[in-house]
């Protein structure tokens, strides 16, 4: 399980500017439906196995009730991939209490690669999971993040690209994998800043991963389910609120480039961090995953 938060404080009671962007419906993601609507996010967003997605909703709706005594209705975001490959997916294991974990020890400063929701995640056949990057921009004169953070379980050996290097070619001639007769994995992909952006600017952003994903040799095949998700705390929606109209600051859309060009570059960098963070692993039935370190030195 992986958490993310927007913010520490109360996301019911201070919602933040959302989106989000199906590239491929190939997924069990919740939550979607809502954003979509109403263009906010009142919940950690919360990453898992696909069996899982049940549990993990479970979890984060007990998380929240927790935290606030008023809720009797709320809209928890869980999205997913498929760890079949290595990890027990059948057995069930993921717990409430994972989902108060991952949110309780939520931190700036993490581990990359085969933790939390990445520990059994397989992406371009070597070990995936977690992947993070950012880029800075300017808007005038003051520096705003676009940050992304990618749980990567997608691709063909062979179709890796690292940098403009086509070195998945050479990889899969070196390594036999019984998991890559086809791509039926998934990416999911969170896009946070903290640019002041309306739900429908945010949407464009987000459009904005697939080259990302593709500049690493993805083709958005038919079984890989590829979701993106963003977030802006540039605005706080108070859900309090008793004025009939809210003063809403967003960006002038003449200056959107830069922002694209940023989620782009931060896509693309995720996803190769989720492989040379990630480390060689062996799951169920002895199956094991090299990480892109020890690929490279079998080649």
């Amino acid at each position: 399980v992986t958490a993310i938060l927007p913010h520490h404080r109360n996301l019911f009671k201070e919602k933040v500017v959302g989106a989000c962007h199906v590239i491929n419906g190939f997924g069990k993601s919740v939550g979607l439906v809502q954003i979509e609507e109403l263009g906010n996010i009142e919940t950690p967003i919360i990453l898992t196995n696909t069996l899982s997605v049940g549990a993990a909703h479970e979890g984060l709706v007990r998380y929240m009730l927790s935290i606030d005594e008023d809720i009797k209705s709320l809209n928890p975001i869980v999205c997913e991939c498929n760890d079949g490959y290595l990890n027990d997916i059948r057995g069930l294991h993921i717990r409430d209490f994972h989902v108060f974990d991952a949110i309780e020890n939520v931190a700036s400063d993490f581990e990359e690669g085969n933790v939390g929701a990445g520990t059994g995640m397989v992406c371009y056949g070597l070990k995936g999971g977690i992947g993070t990057s950012s880029r800075i921009v300017n808007i005038d004169d003051k520096d705003y993040i676009v940050g992304v953070l990618v749980l990567s379980n997608f691709g063909l050996m062979k179709d890796l690209v690292v940098n403009g290097n086509f070195i998945g070619k050479e990889l899969a001639k070196s390594i036999k994998s019984k998991n890559q007769k086809d791509d039926k994995g998934s990416i999911i992909v969170i896009v946070a800043t903290d640019i002041p952006l309306s739900s429908r600017q945010l949407k464009r952003i987000i459009k904005r991963t697939s080259p990302g994903i593709a500049r690493t040799g993805g083709f958005i095949s038919h079984g890989s389910g590829e979701i993106a998700i963003g977030f802006s705390t540039g605005t706080i929606i108070n859900h309090n609120s008793n004025n009939d109209l809210l003063d809403v600051k967003i960006l002038n859309e003449s200056k959107i480039n830069q922002v694209f060009r940023a989620t782009s570059e931060a896509t693309e960098e995720a996803i190769l961090n989720s492989l040379i963070c990630s480390t060689t692993t062996t799951g169920i039935d002895e199956r094991t995953i090299y990480s892109l370190v020890d690929a490279k030195k079998l080649i």
